[in-house]
């Protein structure tokens, strides 16, 4: 017999709903976990089975720091409130579902829905009726109505509204800091209807301590990827001005303190690069959606590609310093300290170090990585220097924050150092006797 939205909604309230997420990555994961935390009986699908693997032996198979995490899926699922399953077919009983899968873009900047197709295609073939069923993964504006909802009613045979509930909640999670943003940060709430919004808000309450604001599903589509579009736009702002600095003499990171200082004005930080699963590709989401119209876009695309080109920028930077002992990139060996694209994580998600790499081995310069979040990359960072031409930092781990700069200048062949996020103080590098290039600083030393 199919559960009404009333029925389910006091299931809810009872926490005797049985939940499920679809993916169990950097934001299902953390979610199963706190839904069942919370008291709710939560199964996790995930097509990895040693992660799953990893997940019911209650280790937390993200590295970095997280804090909470790993205490929190050992707590859950020792309890039996939380497992994980590489099984679809075992959501059959389940009453919420969560999706949380990755929505790529492809080469020319569209939506790749791969996983999502695939999610709600397996999840259709099982579905219990009256199930309700939430997107939390960014997706672009009209997705809900032209692929989700088409594509779950085909699969389940079922009619939103009569025999599932549909609905649209975008994460806004940062690694490293997982379980305090899903907990303090606020969340759009996108129902079909209000009645599956109020649904929606009643269960997430049940982990979130900020505001849940109701809307539809075009609201809540826009609302995320319009916020990730603004911070793009205004680093890019803020990548351009660190290049008309260098220019023209000037620090960026001065003249960005000093406009800060005027109320109601926030410049961003310029660097090395953006990264991460969200900003490299929720503003081409958001510009999908009008592909196709009349709508001219343009500031969007453009702060893209001033942010996609900075590992350029940073290779341009090091050929500078190089120049000025007579040395090609084709004849340096680079070491770059920091892969992952955020400090204190492991997540190399469309990290820029990545794009860095390929340019330098491009210009015939041999590259070495360290990290010491990724197991690959995380060996002794002095033995790594022996003989370097440069070193280079991407990523603010703090691990580099506390590197011995003398024991690390005596390693090189050249004492070098472009710091692509103002992580070293300038002064005290240079009288060191580094030659020290900053993205942002034209100034002399």
């Amino acid at each position: 017999m199919s559960l009404s939205l009333q029925e389910l909604h006091q299931k809810i309230i009872d926490r005797t709903a049985r939940l499920a997420v679809i993916g169990l990555g950097y934001v299902g994961l953390p979610v199963a976990a706190m839904f069942a935390d919370a008291g709710f009986d939560v199964l996790g699908v995930e097509l990895r089975k040693e992660r799953v693997d990893q997940i019911n032996a209650g280790r937390n198979p993200i590295e970095g720091e997280e804090p909470g995490l790993g205490d929190l899926i050992q707590r859950t699922t020792t309890s039996g409130k939380f497992r994980a399953t590489t099984d679809y077919t075992a959501l059959h009983d389940r009453d919420v579902i969560l999706i949380d899968v990755e929505t790529p873009v492809n080469e020319s900047h569209l939506p790749e829905y791969f996983a999502l197709r695939s999610a709600l295609k397996e999840l259709g073939a099982v579905m219990k009726e009256g199930a309700l069923v939430i997107v939390e993964s960014t997706i672009a504006p009209l997705t809900m109505s032209n692929i989700v909802c088409p594509l779950l009613e085909e699969a389940s045979g079922k009619q939103n509204q009569h025999g599932f509930y549909l609905g649209n909640c975008p994460e806004r999670v940062m690694p490293g800091k997982l379980l305090s943003n899903l907990k303090n940060m606020n969340r759009v709430v996108g129902g079909f209807t209000p009645d599956v919004s109020q649904v929606m808000i009643s269960l997430y309450h049940t982990i979130v301590q900020a505001d849940l604001d109701a809307a539809d599903w075009i609201t809540a589509e826009l609302v995320k990827t319009v916020e990730n579009s603004y911070r793009d736009v205004q680093i890019a702002f803020a990548n351009e001005v660190a290049k008309i600095c260098e220019a023209v003499g000037g620090d960026v990171w001065r003249v960005r303190e000093l406009v800060n200082k005027t109320p109601e004005r926030h410049m961003h930080l310029p660097g090395a690069g953006v990264g991460g699963h969200c900003i490299p590709k929720d503003p081409w989401l958001l510009v999908s959606a009008v592909k196709g119209t009349n709508t001219l876009v343009t500031l969007i695309p453009a702060a893209r590609t001033i942010n996609d080109g900075m590992p350029a920028h940073m290779c341009a930077l090091i050929q500078q310093g190089l120049d000025k002992k007579g040395i090609s990139l084709s004849q340096a060996t680079i070491l770059i300290f920091g892969y992952s694209y955020l400090a204190n994580s492991d997540d190399i998600r469309n990290t820029p170090s990545a794009e860095l790499v390929k340019l330098l081995q491009a210009a015939g310069a041999e590259v070495r990585i360290h990290d010491p979040y990724i197991t690959e990359y995380a060996g002794d960072v002095y033995v790594m220097a022996l003989g370097c031409h440069a070193v280079v930092l991407m990523t603010t781990h703090d691990f580099y924050q506390k590197i011995d700069l003398e024991k690390l200048k005596y390693a090189l062949a050249l004492p070098f150092l472009v710091d692509g996020r103002n992580l070293f103080n300038k002064n005290q590098v240079v009288n060191a006797g580094w030659i020290y290039i900053k993205v942002g600083d034209g100034t002399k030393d």
